[in-house]
């Protein structure tokens, strides 16, 4: 139970036009007057953590993880009680499970093109990312469900670009027109040509690693500047049950070593290839990651790397993913729960729907996933902008996140609570002629006290008439085509 590490911290047309420039500078006001976050949503305590855990190193221990890199499996036969079964499964034994934990660094930090921090994952506040290699796009234009393209994937980038409450670039899908062989390099030209935000990447094999990398370093100023300050983070992952492929480990092994930042997490279907229980399912999820984390720290102790759950759940009448499920949330974020406690950063997915179509369902599972990420403990959000259960990227859901992610922030930073705010001396002053709104203390914190939607309506009825009687989706439309202009 010691060697659990603590936490690091407290896990229209003209008029319509201009006023949505004008929203986007109190949107930008409110970004720069953050609070940190006061409301936290906790779904695994500290006591039950500590029982996941025994559960992590169980299973590690007495059922073993395939791991299909022979040099990793000799160098893991030198290590102290490691042995290998007829059956192929390593067993790891406690104590390297905890050195691995004790040399996992507590923090990631990511980089814009300009050295500028974009992601901290020890701060309080949670940092947002698109999802990435949907099978299709929802194009906005008309409604059509089609392959998606390379002039997609600049599109959400120069879009991730500019909505300020997203921290990186994702390519929500895959050019369908490029190689196969091509196509993780095609994208990435596409993302770092079109956004300065940091990119979550995901290579196929280390040789496409190797080449996606070179041109990162290419775009982004040389290799030693992109491992002290990076700008990516390569996504990578066991295959439930607890095996850990051959590429997997030699992609693991290669970000150790040239110190880019991974996310080591597997994706895993609770009933299908782990328990069905949501503690179960993140038992087992934790001990896939973890294993990943041993290999990865014997390659260069101390490199950064990352964890979280891709815990699936099924819809089992019609085996169809639940992205928009409560069990996806519960899951996600009871994983990032027992993440934190042994002080390793980790992520969850929000901002997805199982809805086809940019509609009142996804508004409203987006809605709720959302504002629960962000008054959980995770540092961390992806998956941004899915439909159809991760199969459908859609840049209109991407836009609403944004707006919804504003609103969510502001309610996780709960109530301030100060001499200044309590505001007494203002009733005293104010209260008998009430002056309040010409007070100085309204004056200084009109701007920043509340939240202002760029996308949401406020206007009276026949404002809004009158302005063009605009519906959600007209003036998401209308900002995708403001910024893509």
């Amino acid at each position: 139970m010691q060697s659990i590490k603590q936490s690091t911290g407290n896990r229209k047309r003209g008029r319509r036009g201009r006023q949505l420039k004008a929203d986007r500078k109190v949107s930008a006001a409110f970004e720069c007057s953050k609070l940190e976050k006061q409301v936290r949503l906790e779904l695994v305590d500290a006591s039950q953590s500590v029982m996941i855990h025994a559960a992590v190193k169980k299973i590690l221990w007495e059922v073993g993880v395939i791991i299909e890199h022979q040099p990793t499996c000799k160098q893991l036969l030198n290590i102290k009680d490691c042995w290998q079964d007829d059956q192929g499964y390593m067993h790891l034994p406690e104590d390297l499970v905890e050195q691995t934990i004790s040399t996992v660094p507590e923090k990631i930090v990511l980089y814009d093109h300009d050295g500028n921090v974009k992601v901290d994952t020890s701060s309080s506040m949670a940092s947002y990312c698109p999802g990435h290699n949907c099978v299709r796009i929802l194009d906005y234009r008309n409604n059509e469900l089609r392959p998606c393209s390379l002039d997609d994937i600049r599109d959400t980038a120069k879009l991730c670009e500019q909505l300020p409450n997203l921290d990186m670039v994702c390519s929500l899908g895959y050019p369908s027109e490029v190689p196969p062989e091509d196509e993780v390099i095609e994208t990435v030209r596409a993302m770092y040509e079109n956004c300065t935000k940091p990119a979550a990447l995901l290579a196929h094999d280390e040789i496409i690693q190797e080449r996606m990398l070179n041109l990162i370093a290419d775009m982004t100023g040389g290799w030693q500047r992109m491992a002290d300050k990076p700008v990516c983070l390569e996504l990578m992952g066991p295959i439930s049950p607890l095996k850990l492929p051959e590429e997997f480990c030699l992609r693991l092994i290669n970000c150790a070593r040239w110190g880019i930042p991974a996310v080591c997490y597997p994706a895993t279907f609770p009933g299908m290839s782990c328990p069905i229980s949501n503690a179960g399912a993140i038992a087992q999820s934790s001990a896939e990651a973890i294993a990943g984390m041993v290999i990865h720290q014997m390659a260069s102790p101390g490199a950064p790397v990352m964890s979280g759950s891709a815990i699936l759940p099924m819809d089992l009448r019609q085996a169809n993913l639940a992205y928009g499920s409560p069990e996806y949330m519960m899951a996600g974020l009871g994983a990032s729960d027992y993440f934190g406690s042994i002080g390793i950063p980790s992520w969850i997915g929000a901002g997805c729907s199982d809805s086809h179509q940019f509609d009142t369902q996804a508004a409203a599972e987006v809605g709720a996933n959302l504002a629960i990420a962000a008054l959980a403990s995770t540092p961390f959000v992806h998956n941004l902008g899915f439909l159809s259960g991760g199969r459908t990227g859609s840049i209109q859901l991407l836009t609403l996140c944004d707006e919804l992610i504003g609103w969510s922030s502001k309610m996780a930073t709960g109530v301030e609570v100060t001499a200044d705010s309590i505001a007494a001396e203002v009733v005293l002053r104010s209260a008998k002629n009430n002056d309040f709104l010409t007070d100085q203390h309204t004056q200084d914190r009109f701007m920043t006290e509340n939240w202002y939607p760029g996308l949401c309506e406020r206007s009276d009825a026949d404002a809004w008439l009158e302005a063009g009687a605009q519906d959600m989706t007209e003036r998401v439309n209308q900002r995708i085509r403001e910024i893509l202009k």
